[in-house]
């Protein structure tokens, strides 16, 4: 029994070291490649932000509790006592949600409350680990028609978002757990940013 108990923390041991590993990895290829649309997307919301818009996220799953996640940091505070920041995560309106995909399809939850509450110059957020859910595509799409920025957070190669996101910030990885990780670290950094250039 006591051989048994070493043995089984022995493979703990070592699925916490791969498990490091593996994020240490991700994190430091996320850092090669990131720069450039993370500042890209911290000056879109700066300005949206300062001229009186806002920032809408959504996702699926996982991706939808970063979007009321991040919401929350924006309106609440992230790290400081400040003017509440105007951010709305397009997960949460469970008639909403429930009522558009019952009606016209699960692929229009966003894009129904995209038009409904988009206004020229704000930033749409969608957050996707594969770059391919249906329902967030459409809603950028509607985004670009409505004159909101289409921002998005991906993963993999970006995947069907990179001919309709821009910026789109890539976490260069196929393991959904470690893009989810990667996308709650740049979501953090930019509530920081947001804070500091906008909060009063």
């Amino acid at each position: 029994y006591i051989l048994e108990i070493r043995v089984r923390n022995m493979e703990l041991i070592s699925f916490i070291e791969k498990e490091f590993a593996e994020h240490e990895a991700v994190l430091r290829e996320t850092r090669k490649t990131i720069t450039k649309p993370f500042i890209k997307l911290c000056e879109i919301s700066e300005r949206a932000l300062k001229a009186g818009g806002k920032i809408l996220f959504f996702g699926n799953g996982g991706s939808a509790a970063d979007a009321q996640h991040l919401a929350a940091e924006l309106i609440v505070r992230y790290k400081v006592d400040r003017s509440p920041l105007p951010a709305i995560a397009l997960t949460t309106d469970t008639s909403s949600l429930t009522a558009g995909a019952n009606d016209f399809g699960y692929d229009k939850i966003f894009d129904l409350q995209m038009r409904a509450l988009g206004r020229k110059g704000d930033v749409a957020v969608g957050i996707s680990t594969s770059g391919n859910s249906p329902n967030v595509l459409r809603a950028l799409e509607t985004a670009v028609k409505i004159g909101v920025t289409p921002a998005a957070f991906s993963g993999c190669e970006g995947g069907k978002l990179s001919k309709v996101a821009d910026p789109l910030l890539i976490v260069p990885s196929n393991v959904t757990a470690r893009i989810q990780e990667m996308h709650i670290v740049l979501g953090h950094m930019l509530c920081d940013v947001l804070e500091t250039r906008c909060g009063k």
